[in-house]
């Protein structure tokens, strides 16, 4: 069966791949055994997408499907180690940032994108209001200054972004993708991509913003269930996609279009949040349940949430 198209036009970047083999993704995030969020999240979103994944390991996440319960850092020599040693070997056609583990793998990964600046880099900040605050002030302190620069578009949930780009926003009202954008641009990132912006009457919006305003999105219903590693799956889609050459206005609609059939696939593994289902597109049409009947494990045994759409 075919994965979801993920553009037609060729990459600069992989030109000199063989004819036909699929775009290298080059991940750089923490592993989380839960598979909910993480490295794990990043290669089974590249998968799907038809590109292939090139994982680098940051951290280790202490986590169940419900929440964070600590990190583990990984030392920045074999950070840097693990990425040369697949950079001296294949062609990465775009880079994905997720967690980072620390200040210090922040640099280290900074270090690397540096020698790459024309290959199309998509960073996620994930909301660490799990780690120790003068831990997360260091962290975020890094990212400002060293990985925003490079980004060609920053991902996060609006709440994430306004505190991230805009801590003294005291206005009553929240501040536009707009506003955030310009917010970016002072850093060097030239684009954002605000998710779970709130809207009337139970719908959020999606919104890829530059400086200028708004430039492409996608509204999406809201419902009651909460969902674990929608922001490592819409980044890792949209990482894939750009390296197939998509502009980015594209990219990120197939990659919010991606992300919303994940979600409505989703999938409750434990006694936590609902897990997007990477393969949905991979159910052989006679294994879907029939419109208005659930299966043996639907909503009334909590594996199968009803068709929610939370971004976080």
């Amino acid at each position: 069966m075919n994965a979801p198209h993920t553009g037609t036009e060729d990459s600069p970047a992989i030109e000199d791949q063989d004819a036909g083999s699929p775009a290298c993704v080059m991940s750089f995030n923490a592993n989380d055994a839960s598979g909910a969020s993480g490295i794990g999240a990043d290669i089974a979103t590249i998968a799907a997408m038809g590109a292939h994944a090139l994982p680098v390991v940051t951290g280790l996440l202490i986590r169940d499907s419900a929440e964070v319960f600590e990190s583990h850092e990984i030392d920045a020599d074999a950070i840097i180690d693990q990425a040369r040693s697949v950079l001296e070997d294949i062609t990465v056609a775009s880079w994905k940032v997720g967690f980072l583990g620390s200040a210090e793998g922040v640099s280290a990964v900074a270090e690397i994108l540096s020698d790459y600046t024309d290959t199309p880099l998509v960073s996620y900040l994930p909301n660490l209001s799990w780690l120790e605050e003068d831990a997360q002030m260091a962290y975020l302190d890094a990212f400002r200054e060293l990985i925003l620069p490079a980004s060609h578009v920053l991902v996060a949930n609006h709440k994430t972004l306004t505190d991230f780009l805009l801590p003294e926003w005291d206005a009553e009202r929240t501040p536009s993708a707009r506003e955030l954008a310009v917010a970016a641009a002072e850093h060097g990132c030239p684009y954002v991509l605000v998710t779970g912006v709130q809207l009337p009457d139970q719908f959020i919006d999606n919104v890829l913003a530059s400086p200028q305003g708004a430039v492409a999105g996608e509204r999406f219903e809201r419902f009651e269930a909460s969902f674990v590693g929608a922001g490592d799956t819409l980044s890792a889609a949209l990482a894939a996609i750009l390296s197939s050459g998509t502009s980015l206005d594209v990219a990120v609609s197939e990659a919010l279009s991606f992300l919303d059939q994940s979600l409505d696939a989703g999938f409750r593994p434990g006694m936590g949040g609902v897990i997007p289902d990477r393969f949905f597109w991979a159910l052989p049409p006679g294994e879907q349940p029939a419109e208005g009947e659930e299966d043996e494990g639907g909503v009334g045994n909590d594996t199968t949430p009803p068709h929610a759409r939370n971004v976080h």
